[in-house]
């Protein structure tokens, strides 16, 4: 019984880094490509190519660390316009996000 039960937990341990790393659901993934056009585009651009805040594009992106870019998101930047969003947004949201923006985010989504 304690093999058992050792080996059922030792397999959903294996399982957890993939469920916390899980895409967003599509209704989700929309949700969150309106919020990056709108909230983050109130500060970064509506077209995301700076203002306020630097530009969003892949080009710009490029290079930076995805989990630098995570934190960002999640935590803000102390002292400046950017508001930490963890409260709004789950790690494997953020993780997506930069993901999209890096890929870059068209104008009909």
């Amino acid at each position: 019984m304690r093999n058992r039960l050792g080996s059922t937990l030792g397999l959903a341990l294996l399982f957890l880094p993939s469920l916390a790393a899980a895409e967003p659901t599509v209704d989700r993934q929309e949700t969150l490509v309106h919020r990056l056009k709108h909230d983050c585009g109130s500060c970064h651009g509506m077209t995301l190519k700076g203002g306020l805040g630097p530009p969003l594009l892949p080009a710009d992106l490029a290079g930076k660390p995805d989990d630098a870019l995570v934190d960002i998101i999640l935590n803000g930047i102390p002292g400046t316009p950017m508001p930490p969003w963890r409260g709004e947004l789950e790690n494997n949201e953020a993780v997506w996000l930069v993901t999209r923006l890096k890929e870059g985010v068209s104008g009909d989504d």
